[in-house]
């Protein structure tokens, strides 16, 4: 657990029950049936190609990253990244859930910010958006890469 969460919470730790803890350590970062497959292989049929995958060399770590174009596309679960929609704090450990889902947007900010200095776009999307309109978020992204590399 971070310091910066620890430092803030009562006595520095919460309690978590055993069946919680296996159902938060099976939640996986990467490769989201819900996100990042969804988009890639919307990628792969709409024919978009020139994208690397989890690019560790960028802060932030792009889900996809165009490199021709300088455009980065992150997609963010609902929970993880606090979805206005339908993001939801806990009702256990609500303070620790508050700030750690907090510090994530800000990241999201900084992370941006640094990519923007470098001259890389940054373009965001919710995973209620690839499930409910995954056509709408590659037309978005055709847009993007259509922008950045017009065709003479």
């Amino acid at each position: 657990m971070e310091r910066l969460l620890k430092s803030q919470l009562k006595d520095g730790r919460f309690v978590v029950s055993p069946e919680r803890s296996r159902n938060m350590a099976a939640v996986r970062c990467n490769g989201n049936k819900t996100t990042e497959l969804r988009l890639r292989m919307a990628f792969v049929r709409a024919g978009i190609r020139g994208w690397s995958f989890q690019r560790t060399d960028l802060p932030g770590k792009p889900d996809f990253f165009f490199p021709s174009s300088k455009l980065a596309v992150f997609v963010d679960g609902c929970f993880w990244h606090g979805c206005s929609r339908c993001g939801h704090v806990p009702k256990t450990n609500t303070s620790f859930w508050a700030m750690k889902i907090d510090r994530n947007r800000k990241r999201h900010r900084k992370v941006a910010n640094l990519l923007n200095r470098r001259g890389i776009s940054t373009v965001r999307f919710w995973e209620h958006q690839l499930r409910d309109h995954l056509d709408r978020c590659v037309l978005r992204i055709e847009g993007q890469l259509s922008r950045q590399n017009p065709t003479p």
